[in-house]
């Protein structure tokens, strides 16, 4: 694993929690010697405030979780995303959509692995709707017709896993708000920093299938993957901003100290495990 690359990259849409700090610590330890990154994933100007950034930065260095390395805000860099859209959409991979999110649900036959609704090809097939904001999606039978089928992907531990790129459906790689989306620029992003490793959580393990079919669309190298498994909330579900995980900076003002902070996350993180199987593959 010496010389590995891997990065953190949270979105500032609150304040850091113990969640974070686990992806943060996942990295940090999967990284070679200097090769731990944070990367702001902060696309979306409505929930991704500099207050939370700034907050974030912070809470990080206390951690002693914030490398020396400089800190890459995708918000800084929507031209070079632009680049590869208009990349794809020369050689007739993407093209324009006006369906609602209703006219999507309604339309729908199914869920993709994620949970999303599958978009069921209305404007490939017939073209957006006149004045309309469009959104433009990846044409996914096309995509990996060009590619050679479903690529898979390596999972630390577990060695290859197949991919279901197909069972999404035709995703969006621009959004009407932002003019581009997560599966993009983090795809893009990952190759531009060299990341070897990318490290995440399990939530974000479905979507890998997409990822791998912009990385050989786009000629970019093939990392490795290493999800980690998630901390969970007394419901059972994922520990979150959304469900009132408890900030970092409110532990800092209870007095404990980062040490405590790291043990204390990666304690909820047994107790997650105990009651999950996040068995891949």
């Amino acid at each position: 694993m010496a010389g590995l690359l891997t990065r953190f990259a949270p979105s500032p849409t609150g304040y850091l929690h113990l969640g974070h700090v686990i992806s943060a610590l996942h990295a940090r330890d999967h990284a070679g010697p200097d090769g731990y990154r944070v990367r702001i994933e902060d696309i979306d100007p409505v929930r991704c405030l500099p207050l939370y950034t700034q907050a974030l930065l912070d809470d990080l260095a206390w951690l002693g979780l914030l490398p020396p390395a400089p800190i890459r805000r995708q918000s800084e860099h929507f031209p070079s995303y632009h680049l590869v859209l208009t990349r794809l959409k020369e050689r007739r991979l993407l093209y324009p959509c006006g369906c609602t999110r209703q006219e999507v649900a309604d339309a729908s036959h199914g869920y993709a692995p994620d949970g999303s609704r599958i978009y069921p090809g209305t404007c490939r097939d017939h073209g957006p709707p006149e004045g309309r904001p469009l959104v433009w999606r990846l044409d996914m039978g096309r995509a990996l017709a060009e590619i050679g089928g479903e690529p898979g992907w390596v999972e630390t531990g577990k060695g290859r896993i197949g991919s279901e790129a197909a069972a999404f459906g035709d995703v969006v790689l621009a959004r009407r708000d932002t003019g581009v989306s997560y599966h993009l620029c983090v795809t893009h992003d990952d190759a531009l920093e060299n990341i070897d490793l990318v490290t995440r959580g399990m939530d974000l393990f479905p979507v890998t299938s997409v990822h791998r079919v912009l990385q050989l669309l786009l000629g970019y190298p093939e990392p490795v993957y290493a999800h980690h498994p998630l901390i969970l909330g007394a419901d059972g579900r994922k520990l979150s901003k959304r469900t009132g995980a408890e900030a970092i900076r409110g532990l800092r003002a209870q007095g404990l100290s980062a040490r405590e902070v790291r043990a204390l996350a990666c304690r909820a993180l047994e107790e997650s495990q105990a009651q999950t199987d996040y068995s891949v593959g």
